[in-house]
């Protein structure tokens, strides 16, 4: 499996990630295998669209919560990666709280 898990919404809170400026959460390496989907399903379109990377942030999103990494957003990115059979990525890390609040940005450190 790709993943660790296949989600369905967000069971995080998700305040933070709204008010969150992402571009400033510095990009770290992450295990796709670590990684718990909040999505089911993908765009085809999206996924094969050869700039599909072009518009908005090139790294994927992901919020650490409760000691589990969820993608936010990138769900196309992490798959294009697992295609080329690359274990890892990097993406922005936000860690939320249980109150919904940002506790930090993780960087410089490999998840697992």
């Amino acid at each position: 499996m790709i993943f660790k898990s296949v989600g369905e919404g967000r069971p995080y809170p998700t305040e933070a990630t709204a008010r969150a400026d992402w571009a400033q959460v510095p990009p770290r390496v992450v295990r796709l295998a670590d990684l718990i989907t909040v999505k089911r399903t993908l765009d085809l379109e999206t996924l094969l669209d050869e700039h599909s990377t072009f518009f908005g942030d090139l790294f994927p999103h992901v919020v650490e919560w409760r000691g589990e990494l969820y993608l936010e957003d990138g769900l196309h990115r992490a798959l294009r990666t697992a295609l080329h059979g690359r274990p890892t990525m990097h993406a922005r890390v936000l860690v939320v709280s249980d109150k919904g609040t940002r506790v930090a940005a993780t960087q410089g450190r490999s998840s697992r």
